[in-house]
């Protein structure tokens, strides 16, 4: 991947005639303030166009770039945000298809925001995979593009080196994933804090409720979720969260999954995956009582769940984000043992 002169990663922002003023700063903005430790900015965001000069926008304003499609070359990441008037109509249409595919062949990452994956996939860069776009737009999406994997339920869909995201406030969940992915949780959330935004939401969340507002006396299972989450390192079980929401242990469930997207048991696990990467992240704890206070139990159990969410041990994970000086000596040797008889490979969360 590309970085800057200053050792940034770069980010470039594809603008096109009606792109939303939001998406295009939301953008901005997210790149734009995270910063190391030592408070060096970590990304370059530049904004390009298919040629150098103004771009009309979905408000009464244009906007000015200062490059065009060459801006791709040098790019580590790509952004696409949406523009109503030209994604559902020809997203094929012109170079930006051919510059998207050129760019992510030469390594860069592909990002889109709302609408912005019809430009993708007109790219031939969703074939076969899973992707997400509005809701609103998700069935004429699939119309055109039946050989992906559209889910338009989600916030986001993270296929690697190419994203997608659902509308405008999904797209600033999609930017701290991102952000998160490459610098941890600690930088993502510094960046969230000073957005004053949540620092992170499930990509699997939910876009919207399918049903009418709940009226004011109408439980929900908020409540529930929040008792939970102070008590992640001790068993909880379904019938507890339905009692604390004074519900059924049925109409908990039902209502848990309008509400939240997922079962309780899918949540109840990402939300103990997201406490031992902060974990690791954040202290020194050895693996077993990070796995204790996540609410896994065991090392080996912590192990199997932090493999299939990010692909890493938690030795390689915290290896990545904390570097290797802040891992105990104890727990290095124990969970590269561990790793070796799980067969569990170690490398850079991706």
């Amino acid at each position: 991947m590309s970085v800057s002169g200053g050792g940034r990663h770069r980010v470039a922002v594809l603008v096109r005639d009606g792109v939303l003023p939001m998406e295009l700063g939301l953008v901005h903005q997210l790149f734009g303030r995270a910063r190391s430790a030592a408070g060096d900015l970590l990304y370059e965001v530049v904004s390009c166009g298919v040629a150098a000069g103004p771009v009309r926008t979905a408000a009464d304003f244009d906007v000015h770039v200062p490059a065009g499609l060459e801006a791709l070359r040098e790019a580590a990441t790509v952004v696409v945000p949406a523009s109503h008037e030209l994604d559902e109509r020809c997203p094929g249409a012109g170079p930006v298809p051919g510059a998207l595919l050129a760019a992510h062949r030469r390594g860069a990452r592909v990002a889109s925001i709302c609408t912005g994956a019809f430009v993708l996939a007109a790219a031939g860069l969703l074939e076969g995979r899973r992707a997400t776009t509005h809701w609103l737009s998700a069935d004429r999406f699939s119309a055109m593009f039946p050989s992906v994997g559209l889910d338009p339920a989600v916030l986001y869909a993270d296929e690697g080196d190419v994203l997608t995201s659902a509308g405008e406030a999904a797209g600033i969940d999609l930017c701290l994933h991102m952000i998160r992915r490459d610098h941890g949780a600690a930088v993502a959330g510094d960046v969230a804090r000073r957005t004053v935004v949540p620092p992170h939401r499930e990509g699997g969340q939910a876009q919207f409720i399918a049903r009418p507002v709940a009226a004011p006396r109408e439980a929900t299972t908020g409540p529930a979720r929040a008792w939970a989450l102070e008590r992640l390192h001790e068993p909880v079980t379904l019938a507890e969260l339905a009692a604390r929401a004074s519900m059924s242990v049925r109409t908990f469930t039902r209502r848990f999954r309008q509400e939240a997207g997922v079962s309780p048991a899918v949540w109840l696990a990402r939300q103990r995956v997201e406490r031992a990467r902060q974990l690791l992240e954040e202290t020194d704890l050895p693996v077993e009582r990070v796995a204790e206070r996540s609410g896994f139990g065991t090392a080996a159990s912590l192990r199997a769940h932090l493999q299939a969410a990010v692909g890493v041990s938690p030795s390689a994970y915290r290896a990545t984000f904390r570097g290797p000086q802040t891992v105990p000596q104890d727990d290095a040797r124990n969970g590269a043992r561990n790793d070796a008889r799980d067969g569990v490979r170690a490398g850079a969360a991706r």
